[in-house]
């Protein structure tokens, strides 16, 4: 699919995903769907964006379709296209036009990534006619009730190409995600790895210092993704300063100085 890879999740397949709520995401998320409304989810990465449309598929009973956004992402990509097989041309629907049919959720991970014309395909599926017209087949699919789209970004990657117009923006409900408080990531932790209390508020008092480092050395915040990887090595018996190492000082920059800072930074934190 040139490049795009897109990722089909059943509710019914795969474990449940963990999830714990930071506010009033849930309700909102359930309202939009209930009421056909768009959603767009603003940001840092690696903070469960995209871990929470999971569940909320997984809550609403409805299929997901994935598309991770790059800047090769086509309108063909997303709705379809025509190809050659044994017997001759045929269509092949995109991930965009199969969640239409079907009634799934669709989902759009960093939208912003995609080429700026891509997304006016979006626009007739975001206002009240909800339909997607196939221009190539002469097709115009009518959305279901249970058919919803979600997009995603991160606000501290935006700039002057890149960004969401105002036309589009103006589109969606939206919902601004960052990462937990610290007894909510501890609950995530656990949740994800069953790491020890004691050893999970030190990971995430690490991970706030590296944090607070972000406007100073750092393009990027320590994720709870990241945080997440790190307690999953030493649960699984990996040297505690060596996971903090691989999985979030290393992620964070290539530069020789600035990772000696960091794992002094994780020195002094975990003693």
């Amino acid at each position: 699919m040139n490049g795009m890879q897109a990722q089909q999740t059943s509710a019914t397949t795969v474990e449940r995903p963990f999830y714990c709520p930071q506010g009033d995401e849930i309700a909102l998320f359930e309202h939009a769907w209930r009421h056909q409304l768009p959603v767009l989810i603003k940001g840092p990465t690696g903070c469960g964006k995209t871990r929470f449309v999971q569940h909320m598929a997984d809550r609403l009973g409805r299929q997901l379709y994935t598309v991770s956004c790059h800047d090769d992402l086509t309108a063909a990509d997303l709705v379809g296209r025509h190809l050659i097989g044994e017997q001759g041309t045929y269509w092949s629907d995109g991930p965009l036009t199969r969640a239409v049919r079907e009634g799934a959720i669709c989902y759009l991970d960093e939208v912003v990534e995609a080429r700026k014309d891509t997304t006016v395909v979006l626009h007739p599926l975001t206002d009240d006619r909800r339909i997607l017209p196939l221009e190539r087949t002469g097709e115009t699919l009518r959305a279901p009730a249970d058919f919803m789209l979600v997009v995603s970004y991160n606000p501290g990657y935006q700039n002057l190409l890149k960004g969401l117009k105002p036309s589009t923006r103006q589109r969606f409900l939206a919902m601004s995600f960052d990462f937990p408080e610290p007894q909510l990531e501890l609950a995530v932790l656990q949740g994800e790895t069953g790491i020890d209390s004691a050893l999970g508020e030190r990971l995430v008092r690490l991970a706030n210092a590296l944090r607070a480092l972000k406007d100073h050395d750092l393009e990027e915040a320590a994720s709870t993704r990241l945080l997440v990887y790190a307690a999953t090595l030493i649960k699984g018996g990996y040297a505690v300063r060596d996971a903090c190492r691989a999985a979030l000082v290393e992620p964070l920059t290539d530069d020789d100085e600035t990772l000696k800072a960091l794992l002094e930074v994780v020195d002094a934190t975990l003693g």
